[in-house]
Formats: C-alpha cells, structure tokens, sequence
C-alpha cells in the first residue's frame, strides 16, 4: 500500500485547495477571520481526512473519513456560493471550483465503493 500522496483522489484535493487558496486572496480583508477562513478549512479537510483514512489501515475506518471528506467537499461549494453572492468571485471561477468539488465527492464515491469491496473480499 502506498502513499496517500499516490491517491488520485488526494491530488484532486492538492489542486483544489491550492485553487481556492489562491482565490481567497482578492477577499475582502473583513472577511478574514470569516469566510475566508471557512472555506480554507473546508477546502483543508478534503485531504487532510482522504489523508488520515488511508493512515487507518483498516477499510470500514478509512470509509468513515471518506464520508468526512466528501462532505467537506460540499461544504466547500456552500462556501463559494456564498462568496459568488456577494461579488468576492467571479461566476466562472464558482463553476470551475465547484465543479472541481463535484469531481472531488465523485472520486471519494469511487474510492469508498472499492474500499467496501475490499473489506468484503478480506
């Protein structure tokens, strides 16, 4: 078993978090200790539980974080929609990024169906 960094599904959460963290740079500075924290918290956990799943060891367990994960990705998308209505990004930026969520829960789908085979074929 290798790195969690060998994870497609983890380098899709790179990306978006390096995306997002690069956006939140034209927030407003009142937004600071708002949403822009909010959503580089979110946009973190995406990873940071794809990461500690596969640190589990265990298939049920790392499922769990999964299921984090995927919800965080969602969260992630409620936090751009919020900047989208208040003018902080442009509407193209919100589709991408949200599509890049979008893609990010699919992937997390994808990975907990193999890791329930997995644990039925142990």
């Amino acid at each position: 078993m290798g790195s969690f960094m060998d994870l497609e599904v983890w380098k899709k959460s790179r990306i978006l978090r390096n995306n997002i963290s690069e956006i939140i740079k034209a927030f407003p500075p009142e937004e600071k200790y708002r949403l822009t924290d909010q959503i580089i918290s979110s946009s973190r956990s995406i990873g940071n539980n794809i990461a500690e799943g596969h640190g589990r060891f265990h298939y049920l367990d790392a499922s769990k974080f999964l299921i984090i994960a995927r919800g965080s990705a969602v969260e992630t998308i409620d936090h751009l929609i919020i900047a989208l209505d208040n003018s902080f990004i442009k509407k193209e930026d919100f589709e991408q990024l949200k599509h890049d969520c979008e893609e990010c829960s699919k992937m997390i789908n994808g990975y907990i169906a193999y890791l329930k085979k997995q644990a039925k074929a142990a």
